[in-house]
């Protein structure tokens, strides 16, 4: 295709599962308000981030890999990977503030968090910790029939909650019904050891999932029915990990700027998951052996994430 799209014509995203969906200036504008951004920050990179689609548009004139064009009615369209749109806004935004844009950068670093899924399951105990629970990281139990493997256990008030992490490095993969299925067997199993032992006497015993992207519609319904509960990025409505994150400050330390790659992975090698934890105990940065003028920088970042 050789025609280039007019500025009036429609730009299109592809989503990370492959999905195309119009582009909404609403939704960019609504992603940099979470961040925080004042809004005369955010018409200034929405605007820039309009100019350049279009200059996008004349540049690759559909020859460009990193373009799918397509047909909407008479006018030709084209689709911008939204992870393209996502880094040149993050990328303006931190030019005016590091603090909004480790915010805005908050569901790309959830997924810095792997490969394995090691810190998420400290990042779901510490959102526990700041929901009140007494919290425990990577145990063994018994069961009734075999021991299980749990990754978080949780206990308040004579409860507790046995909980299974399951982590995905990619947005577009969900946690579908075999899920909780599954959780729900095990944690029955050792509900039913476990309710038996003198030291649970009046203990009451809970099953969850936390998932650092989503569920898939099946996977909410089985939970909701069998009792267990589920926590992804945007479940319960209004009381997801993101809004979690939001209300405790407790953004993970891959949204950290300051932080390299590497300096990321000594951290969370030690347990060390979210920004909370440096502000509580900053000597936490004692892991990273660097010169003082970094950990300034950094501690300066995690003040502004946390206040």
């Amino acid at each position: 295709m050789s025609n280039i799209p007019k500025a009036s014509a429609k730009f299109y995203v592809q989503k990370s599962t492959g999905e195309t969906e119009i582009f909404s200036e609403e939704k960019l504008k609504q992603s940099l308000m979470r961040s925080g951004a004042e809004y005369s920050v955010i018409e200034d990179i929405v605007a820039e981030i309009r100019n350049w689609m279009e200059a996008e548009t004349i540049r690759l004139s559909g020859n460009s890999e990193s373009v799918r064009w397509g047909q909407d009615g008479l006018d030709s369209v084209f689709a911008i990977p939204s992870k393209k749109i996502y880094t040149m806004a993050f990328t303006l935004l931190s030019k005016r503030t590091k603090g909004n844009a480790a915010r805005y950068k908050l569901k790309s670093a959830m997924m810095e968090m792997g490969p394995t899924g090691h810190p998420f399951e400290h990042f779901a105990g510490e959102i526990y910790r700041a929901l009140g629970y007494d919290v425990e990281v990577a145990k063994t139990l018994d069961g009734h029939c075999v021991t299980h493997e749990v990754d978080v256990i949780a206990t308040k008030d004579r409860h507790q909650r046995f909980i299974e992490c399951k982590y995905y490095q990619s947005t577009g993969k969900n946690a579908n019904v075999q899920v909780p299925l599954y959780i729900r067997s095990r944690v029955d199993d050792i509900i039913k050891i476990r309710s038996t032992r003198a030291e649970y006497n009046g203990f009451t015993f809970s099953g969850g999932v936390v998932t650092n992207t989503r569920f898939t519609d099946d996977a909410e319904k089985y939970g909701e029915c069998c009792g267990l509960h589920l926590l992804s990025w945007d479940y319960p409505k209004g009381n997801g990990i993101r809004e979690i994150i939001d209300r405790y400050r407790l953004y993970p330390i891959t949204s950290l700027t300051s932080l390299s790659k590497t300096d990321k992975q000594i951290l969370m090698d030690n347990g060390v998951v979210t920004c909370r934890q440096i502000s509580i105990a900053p000597a936490l940065l004692d892991y990273l052996k660097a010169p003082n003028s970094k950990i300034d920088k950094i501690k300066a970042e995690v003040k502004e994430l946390t206040l």
